[in-house]
């Protein structure tokens, strides 16, 4: 008797530091994102923002988690509603891996990364994917009315950025590897949901997900054609 007890107290205190976790970076998130677009001459140009079909915020990756095959990310996507207006409920995600170039210096990096189509959004939301492998990527662009008429962002499928010691620019994440993260997903909705049910079954949207949801909206309510 006691020792169930006990199990059942240790499951307990392991779904509550679960969930905390995940709403502590979702409120990373929702910082990251609005302090980075508060920034109106370095922030993601509006025009891109608004034809993008899905986020993904990515708070807080560690630099010395910057090696090949080591996870060094956790964070949320959320993808345009029915008709492009409104966002979704986040599903969740872990960024892994990269090329052995990919340094960035400071001690965290967060990231942001825009699908802008439709075959973009299809990668995104299977179980794993390959920037720059399985899914084109370009680094993108700073400034409100910056000029995105080159090849590789007209013809890319993700769009991605960092933000390390203040400094917010274009990055490519060349051979990073994004796969949904049922666990936090499981967190969060009490289900063991995959991204695309998240994304395309209208679920509400978790409190702790409420303010990133809300700042997506503010900064794009409804996707340009």
């Amino acid at each position: 008797m006691r020792a169930t007890i006990w199990v059942l107290m240790l499951g307990s205190v392991s779904l509550f530091a679960a969930n905390k976790d995940n709403t502590e970076r979702l409120d990373k998130a929702a910082a990251v994102f609005d302090e980075v677009m508060g920034i109106s001459d370095k922030a993601i140009p509006q025009t891109l923002l608004d034809k993008s079909e899905c986020v993904v915020l990515v708070p807080g990756l560690k630099k010395g988690a910057f090696i090949v095959g080591a996870k060094f990310g956790r964070g949320f996507i959320s993808c345009r509603n029915a008709g492009g207006a409104g966002w979704s409920a986040p599903g969740a995600v872990r960024v892994e891996g990269g090329s052995v170039g990919f340094q960035i210096g400071g001690s965290e990096t967060d990231v942001i990364m825009l699908v802008m189509n439709e075959r973009g959004v299809e990668r995104l939301l299977r179980s794993k994917f390959t920037l720059g492998g399985d899914a084109s990527v370009a680094a993108g662009p700073v400034g409100r009315d910056a000029s995105a008429q080159t090849d590789a962002m007209m013809t890319a499928e993700i769009l991605t950025w960092s933000r390390s010691r203040g400094v917010f620019a274009g990055v490519s994440l060349q051979g990073a590897t994004l796969r949904q993260d049922i666990d936090a997903n499981t967190d969060l909705y009490g289900k063991a949901y995959e991204n695309a049910q998240i994304v395309k079954s209208g679920l509400g949207v978790p409190e702790p997900a409420k303010k990133m949801i809300s700042l997506l909206g503010k900064y794009s309510a409804r996707k340009s054609k």
